[in-house]
């Protein structure tokens, strides 16, 4: 188990990370969300062991995680860390990076074993090309290969898919973390990405300068979000007196209610529309099938309450 107890760290004065305690079992995996700035990617590092701590204890089926202070090298052999910025060979083929610490002993079982990761992140027909000709999009894929070749027991992932665009994120995401589920691999990932988290996370912690604001699977979440905030990742919402926090989806158009609005815009959003309308001198948000008139006075009701 990954057990962080009580954490606080900061570059100066000020302090990044305050009091910060969660627990990750393994083959879990547990997202990290929060605003830039929030301290998701120093919680990350300070797992790697990249940093030393100023308060708090940090550790791997009882093994201490300690900083540079006590290690020469930072970093442990049963975790691996991909960073936003990938620590690549430019002048080496996709597969020759995805192996590169792989041994050599067994050549058929290490090349099935680059075979296997090259499929996973889907780059079959670029295996064969120095990563210097890649975009960085396929090279956030060979960075990902490349760290669980060795099938740690634990990988840090700050923004996997920053660089991927969507004609093949949705696709490496299952991918990805149907290996690491399916080799009992546990997975931390810092993401500002709602749909790295909701089919995926075991557990999600929510960070809000510095501190740990929220935690919880992301069905309770998502469903009972404790702050705006919260609400906010997931998708737009309007905190309604005296009903609370409620996602647009949850806004259905009616003939007749005591709620009543005004149309200001209608965005197309392919299945919807998201309308943004005027309610008591506030903005709010609501969905409908199809498109309707500006200035149009509309009534709603809350849906599912």
């Amino acid at each position: 188990m990954l057990s962080v107890q009580n954490i606080s760290f900061g570059y100066h004065k000020e302090k990044v990370l305050k009091n910060v305690s969660f627990s990750a079992h393994t083959g879990e995996n547990i997202s990290i969300i929060g605003e830039s700035g929030s301290g998701k990617s120093s919680l990350l590092k300070l797992i790697y062991g990249e940093y030393d701590l100023n308060k708090g204890s940090i550790s791997w089926q009882d093994q201490a995680i300690l900083g540079p202070s006590h290690n020469l090298v930072f970093g442990y052999p049963f975790m691996k860390y991909v960073a936003q910025e990938f620590d690549l060979m430019p002048y080496i083929t996709v597969e020759e990076n995805i192996g590169k610490f792989l041994s050599n002993f067994y050549p058929e079982e290490k090349q099935k074993r680059i075979n296997t990761l090259i499929d996973v992140v889907e780059l079959k027909e670029f295996a064969k090309v120095k990563v210097q000709y890649l975009s960085g999009g396929q090279k956030q894929r060979v960075a990902l290969a490349r760290a669980i070749a060795l099938k740690p027991e634990i990988i840090l992932l700050d923004e996997p898919f920053s660089h991927i665009d969507n004609f093949k994120k949705q696709s490496l995401r299952r991918n990805l973390f149907k290996h690491l589920k399916e080799n009992n691999i546990t997975c931390i990932v810092a993401t500002h990405d709602k749909n790295d988290v909701l089919p995926f996370s075991d557990k999600m912690i929510v960070l809000h300068k510095g501190e740990l604001i929220a935690k919880g699977a992301p069905f309770e979440l998502y469903n009972n979000p404790p702050s705006p905030l919260v609400a906010s990742f997931f998708c737009e919402f309007n905190t309604i007196e005296p009903y609370g926090i409620l996602y647009a989806h949850q806004l259905v158009v009616v003939d007749y209610s005591k709620i009543k609005a005004t149309v200001k815009q209608s965005y197309y959003n392919g299945n919807h529309y998201l309308v943004e309308a005027i309610l008591n001198d506030t903005t709010i948000f609501f969905e409908t099938p199809h498109t309707l008139e500006i200035n149009q006075e509309i009534c709603l009701k809350i849906n599912n309450r």
